[in-house]
């Protein structure tokens, strides 16, 4: 109708949230990240637009880049973790399988980065709160992942709630017009995120009209949901308040987006019933989804090698997500069909066959009280019982097991938009549940599941084995059985540091030391920088991630103790496969620059290769380093690099690093 019978008959923009996945849902994107694996997120995100295409959808609100080291902030769950460089690579990844070839294909969809800009730093991990930094901490810490879109060619951008420099981003010209469209030279579509000018009033900035004159100014040019532009601009136009050419130049970044899909072509390119019902949820589109959902978990600690489990005698399942069909797939999967899933119980006894006896209980609910369990499972609420009846039950299917499995954590809703959380520990009931089920003396594996880093220092002093599992979408009750019998060597990686306590954060690797820097002793130290109460470590650093195998690392070898100018060198490590299963190790690179005219960070991520070794088999793993692997922004915000000294690390993640020195000329 809006084609067929409008004056202009203008093509019609359709947009949704397709985060990760749309009916066959992949893991979330923390989780997805944490495969260190790039090219699986390019597949992933173009099995999204193969099937949310054909179901006439032409433009989705992701992928979101915000860096985020605080874990109480409920979207850390939709982001790649704490780490500019890396989430660098991930946002053109995401780019690159929404757009495809140019956005000419039919199968090819209008990407949209969000939430420009800083939206992750958000104070007290509060969602839509507050932020406030430099922008000597914005350009070197924070804006890469946006300008990696940027450079990738996405074709729109989403503002974000939150103010920059005071002012809220959706009507900040110098974050809209001078640094995305002037300095970085964006020529896309930029929209507000949902009701944000309206929204503009409760930030004691102005009412609807003036907020909109103030967003069109910035360089907005669409508004979600608010309507004050609908409602309110023609009026300033006939006020001389805004001018026919700012409309004009909205309207033609709208235009163009519509023209770059191919839309004014033929309107209907994104209408097939027939496609949609060989697209969706395809066998192929299932097995990428399994296989890179095992890809994702983070094996996060594994005493005597109880992990894989022997597929023979009883394994008692207990938890409250271990039979959740609509928690596997976490936030943002309302896209999907969850009675097609199946659930970790249903996938587990699948694995097992008739080789072993898989019991059940629930165990518990997610919390003790009713209306917490009820805030924190939203839409999707799980059926309640009697909380000592649950834990009787769960300690009876113990005491007929050999080997306890609990599935534990968060819920779907528990992480994600407007899921914000003072505690970081697993919920009150399901801690009592598995301290019960610990104290029966049986080796007990941790499933977690989960949206953000929770804190888990009496879970890892206890537990035998932790998998973290996080959602991992809507094949994950088979791909946990994959990685849970041995069929899979975990490999997954941490993008986000675990802490030892919600008192520690914000906390991240890459962090500025003090003039009193903390020894890392783990013991007080008056006058240093730390707590008396808690080490300044975590408990499990960014990069972390156990095997079922044993990798080696050799020497780190430098190829020349300096770097000339406009030159370059190498280093290199031989990794071994000593253990008994194959697997997939990454191996990390970190610099650190020594003396600089501002403060650097104690280390950075510049590079890593994630490389297959067989049972036994060693490789030589090289690194080349170069002059634009020590830039960054100084005081002025030029972007340069300084001769002097640097650090070069090697090793499998942030912290168990092997150290070299050079000199860059």
């Amino acid at each position: 109708l809006a084609v067929e019978e409008s004056r202009l008959k203008i093509p019609l923009l359709v947009g949704a949230d397709v985060i990760h996945g749309y009916e066959t849902i992949f893991p979330i994107p923390l989780a997805l990240s944490c495969s260190w694996d790039t090219l699986a997120v390019e597949r992933m995100a173009r099995i999204s637009a193969i099937e949310a295409s054909a179901d006439g959808i032409n433009w989705t609100f992701s992928p979101m880049v915000d860096i985020c080291r605080d874990a109480r902030w409920g979207r850390i769950a939709e982001g790649n973790g704490e780490d500019p460089y890396l989430g660098s690579l991930m946002a053109k990844a995401y780019v690159r399988g929404y757009q495809g070839n140019n956005m000419q294909g039919n199968d090819e969809i209008l990407a949209c980065v969000k939430h420009f800009a800083l939206y992750g730093a958000s104070e007290s991990g509060r969602d839509y709160n507050t932020m406030d930094m430099s922008r000597l901490r914005m350009y070197n810490e924070y804006l890469a992942p946006y300008k990696a879109a940027v450079d990738a060619g996405v074709g729109s951008i989403m503002s974000s709630f939150n103010i920059v420099d005071g002012i809220p981003a959706t009507a900040n010209k110098w974050l809209l017009t001078d640094l995305l469209r002037n300095e970085w030279g964006f020529g896309g579509l930029l929209v507000t995120d949902y009701n944000s000018i309206a929204e503009m009033s409760s930030h004691g900035v102005a009412p609807l009209k003036e907020a909109s004159i103030r967003a069109l100014q910035a360089g907005t040019d669409m508004d979600m949901v608010s309507c004050g532009f609908l409602n309110t601009l023609e009026e300033s136009l006939k006020e001389a308040k805004v001018t026919e050419e700012q409309i004009n130049m909205a309207c033609r970044h709208v235009l163009e987006a519509k023209y770059k899909l191919g839309l004014f072509s033929n309107p209907y390119k994104y209408c097939d019933a027939l496609r949609a019902k060989e697209k969706l949820y395809t066998p192929e589109h299932r097995s990428a989804a399994r296989a890179i959902a095992a890809e994702t978990f983070v094996l996060l600690k594994n005493d005597n090698n109880l992990l894989p489990l022997e597929q023979k005698g009883r394994i008692a399942l207990i938890g409250p997500m271990a039979d959740a069909r609509n928690n596997m797939c976490g936030m943002w999967s309302m896209t999907c069909t969850p009675s097609r899933h199946r659930t970790l119980l249903e996938g587990i006894r699948a694995a097992a066959g008739d080789k072993a006896e898989i019991l059940y209980a629930k165990g518990s609910n997610i919390y003790y009280d009713a209306e917490t369990e009820k805030a924190a499972t939203g839409i999707r609420p799980l059926e309640r019982g009697d909380n000592r009846e649950l834990l009787d039950e769960a300690l009876r299917v113990a005491s007929r097991s050999d080997i306890i499995v609990a599935a534990l954590g968060e819920c779907a809703e528990m992480s994600g938009e407007s899921a914000s959380r003072t505690s970081l520990e697993i919920p009150d009931a399901q801690q009592d549940l598995l301290k019960a089920l610990v104290k029966t003396g049986k080796p007990v594996v941790l499933l977690l599941f989960t949206g953000r880093p929770l804190v888990l220092n009496w879970e890892d002093a206890n537990v035998h084995s932790i998998l973290n599992v996080w959602f991992g979408g809507s094949e994950t009750g088979d791909a946990v059985a994959d990685v849970l019998f041995g069929k899979i060597t975990p490999s997954g990686k941490l993008t986000t540091t675990f802490p030892r306590s919600v008192g520690q954060l914000p906390l991240f690797y890459n962090h500025l030391n003090t003039g009193r820097p903390d020894p890392d002793s783990h013991i007080f130290n008056r006058y240093a920088s730390n707590y008396l109460d808690e080490s300044n470590e975590p408990l499990y650093p960014f990069g972390y991630g156990l095997s079922y195998t044993d990798f080696v690392y050799g020497e780190l070898q430098i190829s020349s103790e300096t770097l000339p100018k406009n030159g370059e060198l190498t280093v290199s490590v031989t990794v071994t496969n000593k253990g008994n299963y194959d697997g997939y190790e990454t191996v990390q690179l970190y610099l650190r620059d020594i003396y600089a005219e501002i403060a650097r960070p104690v280390k950075e991520l510049k590079g890593f290769e994630r490389v297959f070794l067989k049972s036994g088999e060693s490789r030589d793993v090289k690194f080349v380093i170069t002059e634009d692997d020590l830039k960054f922004y100084n005081s002025e915000l030029h972007y340069v690099y300084e001769p002097g000294e640097f650090d070069v690390m090697v090793g499998p993640n942030s912290r168990d690093v092997q150290t070299k020195s050079f000199q860059a000329k």
